[in-house]
C-alpha cells in the first residue's frame, strides 16, 4: 500500500513509521506540515521537529517532504479561534486543525495521491454494517477521538491510526527499543501548531487588553479585575489572581465585560446536567436515522478519559439535547460535546454547545 505518513517530530508518529515499516508491505512517504508564527517568523520548535523528522527518515531510508500550510492555518483555524473567543465563546482549535489542515488541505494537495494517510493519533476505526466508524483508542487517557469528532466520513475513509491499539507506555517502549532519536522526547503541549506560543500572549496580541470586573455571582461583590473576558472560559479555575479560592468562572457578561465567579470545590454554580447542542455533525451518518425518542449515549465536553453516560434527544434540524446522568463541570458555550455509543467505543460525532436553556 502507498501511504502518506504525517510526522511531527514526536515519539507517537515516529512509532507509526516503525510499525508500518515492520509490516514490510508498504511504500511510505513522510510529510511534515509546517506552520510558522502569525508574524511570518519561524518557530524554533519547528526547527527541532524537522531535525527529528529528518533523522527518522534517514533511519528508515524514506523520503520526507516539509510542506507549508501556513496561510491556510491562520486564515482558517486561528481566524475561527479568534472569532469564537471574541464572541465570548470557547473554541477548539485542535478539532478545527484536524478537520481543515491535516485531513483537509493536506489531503487535497498531497494525501489524495496515496492509498491512505497515516497519523500518530490515539484513535482506531471499526466497521459496523459495512460502514467505517471512528472508534476510541485502547489507552483512555491518551484517546484523541474528541479532537477528531468533526472530520468527515470521506476523510475518515482515507486515514489510518496505527498506534491506536497500543497504550502510550508501549509506544514509548518501542521507541526506546529501536533507538528512535526522539525516544525520550517529551510530549508536545499546547494548541495544535501553536507550538511554544503562550496562549494568553497570543490572545493579547490579537485582541488586546480590556479591564473589567470579577464579580462574586452570589453576592454581586467585586473581587478584582481581569484583562478581558476573552482570556477566560466557563469552568476555569486557574489564572484569576484571587485569594481564598478555589474560584471558578461560572458566567460571563460580554456586553459589560464582566466575569462572574463562585467559590469552593463543591459550588453548584459550576455544574449542570443539560447541554443544548447545535450544528450536530455525525461522522458516518446519524446512527438513529428515522428513529424517534431518546437514545442512550456517553459523551465528553472536554479532553478527559472520563465518558459521561447520558440521554440524547433530537429537537429539530441540527439541534440536539444531552441530559447527563451525572453533574457536568464547566459547560462552556462554543465548545464541542463529543458523542459516543453507550460503551464509549464508537465516536459518532460532535455538536457545538450553546447557551440556550431547554
Amino acid at each position: 500500500m502507498n501511504i502518506a505518513v504525517l510526522i511531527s517530530g514526536g515519539v507517537d508518529s515516529a512509532v507509526v513509521v516503525h510499525k508500518l515499516v515492520e509490516e514490510g508491505k508498504h511504500d511510505l512517504h513522510l510529510f511534515y506540515i509546517q506552520i510558522g508564527m502569525d508574524d511570518d517568523e519561524g518557530d524554533c520548535s519547528a526547527e527541532e521537529d524537522i531535525e527529528m523528522c529528518t533523522l527518522i527518515a534517514k533511519k528508515y531510508g524514506l523520503p520526507l517532504d516539509v510542506v507549508s500550510l501556513h496561510q491556510e492555518y491562520w486564515d482558517n483555524v486561528m481566524d475561527y479561534a479568534l472569532r469564537t473567543v471574541k464572541a465570548g465563546l470557547t473554541p477548539n482549535p485542535d478539532m478545527m486543525c484536524n478537520l481543515m489542515i491535516k485531513f483537509g488541505y493536506f489531503e487535497q494537495r498531497w494525501g489524495k495521491d496515496f492509498d491512505m494517510t497515516a497519523t500518530g493519533h490515539y484513535a482506531t476505526t471499526d466497521c459496523v454494517g459495512g460502514t467505517k466508524y471512528l472508534a476510541t483508542a485502547v489507552d483512555p487517557v491518551k484517546d484523541q477521538t474528541d479532537f477528531l469528532a468533526q472530520i468527515t466520513h470521506e476523510q475518515l475513509e482515507h486515514v489510518m491510526f496505527p498506534i491506536g491499539n497500543l497504550p502510550k507506555s508501549e509506544v514509548r517502549r518501542i521507541a526506546q527499543e529501536v533507538k528512535m532519536p526522539n525516544a525520550y522526547r517529551k510530549d508536545s503541549q499546547g494548541i495544535c501548531f501553536l507550538g511554544q506560543i503562550n496562549y494568553n500572549d497570543f490572545i493579547r496580541r490579537h485582541l488586546g487588553v480590556k479591564r473589567g470586573p470579577i464579580i462574586e455571582i452570589e453576592t454581586g461583590r467585586k473581587l478584582g479585575e481581569h484583562n478581558g473576558y476573552w482570556f477566560h472560559t466557563i469552568g476555569q479555575r486557574k489564572g484569576l489572581g484571587l485569594s481564598g479560592g478555589p474560584w471558578y468562572v461560572v458566567k460571563k457578561n460580554i456586553a459589560d465585560n464582566a466575569i462572574y465567579v463562585s467559590n469552593g470545590y463543591g459550588t453548584a454554580k459550576q455544574y449542570g446536567r443539560v447541554l443544548h447542542l447545535d450544528e450536530m455533525h455525525f461522522i458516518s451518518g446519524n446512527p438513529w436515522q428515522g428513529q424517534e425518542g431518546t437514545f442512550e449515549i456517553t459523551f465528553k465536553n472536554r479532553h478527559t478519559p472520563i465518558f459521561m453516560p447520558a440521554r440524547f434527544t433530537h429537537l429539530r434540524g441540527s439541534e440536539w439535547v444531552i441530559e447527563s446522568e451525572r453533574d457536568v463541570q464547566g459547560i462552556a458555550p462554543g465548545q464541542f460535546a463529543v458523542i459516543y455509543d453507550r460503551n464509549h467505543h464508537l465516536c459518532y460525532g460532535s455538536g457545538v454547545i450553546t447557551g440556550q436553556k431547554i
